[in-house]
């Protein structure tokens, strides 16, 4: 049962990321051409940029959904761990692709139809109705987005729940739509000033504020996925659990050290020292051990990999001794 339950719970997260992942994709490339036509047709710079950012939000989906595919691999002799944190490289190549083509694009289409100064509109009010359309279609790929990450929340405020998750490929869908939607406002503002006032450089200045909010919007991404690249521990509560749990047979005197990795959004290495009892015979610590590691992982299903160390409370302060003398703190 315990093994149905886990894969049914990571399989459950999975499905419901992919699903977040192609609803926005498929509404990126309705919304891509739908854009473009209105650019051709009005000669609107901030059309035109919107038109880019939605293609390279669809490429960028398609960058997630080879991160869910590889991340899936079954561990070998080269990646003995699995390659769980495939999604994270994957999800910093959407940052970078973010930042060099959607912000550099939509910025240099501004900065040149200021130079030029041929930015007159024609029909902008087939501008602003492509723009309606297309910021319904956004927001139902964010709400998509939204209500898996809503499911997944720990209950906290919703800036610490959304720093504690570790599927980017739900967050970064979360962002981008975010960017896209507020740039779909964006374009809709510079649109209307051009037209309400006769000032056609307004549509520009949009399109450059448009790539301003897509730098911005990946560098967070980036600094938020760097961290998962990193390696990232597991919530305080599971750690803290299992401590306590530990801690309270009388056979263990003391829980020395206890680690946590990301190997994967649902991939989690724990590794722990423990000192027992010295009166407590082999075979019972051996069978303690198998017992806590079925019971660790039976209760906190995302946890793959345990590792136990047996070591006295002297023997781990000795050994923690030497590693702060050889790399003391810079």
């Amino acid at each position: 049962m315990a093994k149905s339950s886990r894969k049914a719970q990571n399989s459950g997260g999975s499905e419901g990321s992919k699903g977040a992942i192609i609803a926005a994709a498929g509404a990126n490339l309705a919304i891509a051409v739908t854009k473009f036509g209105a650019a051709l047709f009005t000669g609107s710079s901030s059309m035109l940029a919107e038109g880019f950012h939605s293609v390279i939000d669809t490429a960028n989906q398609g960058f997630l959904l080879i991160g869910l595919a590889k991340s899936k691999k079954p561990p070998d002799a080269q990646h003995p761990f699995g390659y769980g944190a495939e999604i994270y490289f994957w999800s910093f190549l959407v940052a970078i692709f973010l930042f060099a083509l959607g912000a550099g694009f939509s910025t240099y289409e501004g900065v040149m139809g200021l130079l030029s100064g041929e930015s007159e509109l024609t029909s902008p009010l087939v501008a602003l109705g492509v723009l309606f359309l297309a910021f319904c279609f956004e927001g139902y790929s964010w709400s998509v987005a939204f209500r898996e990450f809503q499911q997944r929340r720990n209950g906290k405020s919703l800036l610490r729940d959304f720093r504690d998750m570790k599927d980017p490929s739900i967050f970064v869908v979360l962002f981008e739509d975010s960017a896209a939607c507020i740039g779909i406002v964006i374009a809709a503002i510079g649109v209307g000033l051009s037209w309400s006032t006769g000032i056609h450089e307004f549509d520009a200045i949009g399109s450059i504020v448009i790539g301003i909010l897509l730098g911005v919007t990946a560098v967070l991404l980036a600094i938020e996925v760097k961290g998962l690249l990193i390696g990232e521990p597991a919530g305080p509560e599971i750690e803290n659990l299992i401590r306590e749990r530990l801690g309270d047979r009388p056979e263990i005197v003391a829980v020395n050290e206890l680690r946590t990795l990301h190997l994967g959004p649902e991939d989690v290495l724990l590794t722990m020292s423990v000192d027992f009892r010295d009166d407590v015979v082999s075979q019972r610590i051996e069978a303690m051990v198998s017992e806590t590691e079925r019971r660790i992982r039976e209760r906190f299903p995302i946890i793959r990999k345990v590792y136990i160390e047996v070591q006295s409370q002297s023997g781990h302060r000795d050994l923690a001794a030497q590693d702060a003398e050889e790399n003391p703190a810079t």
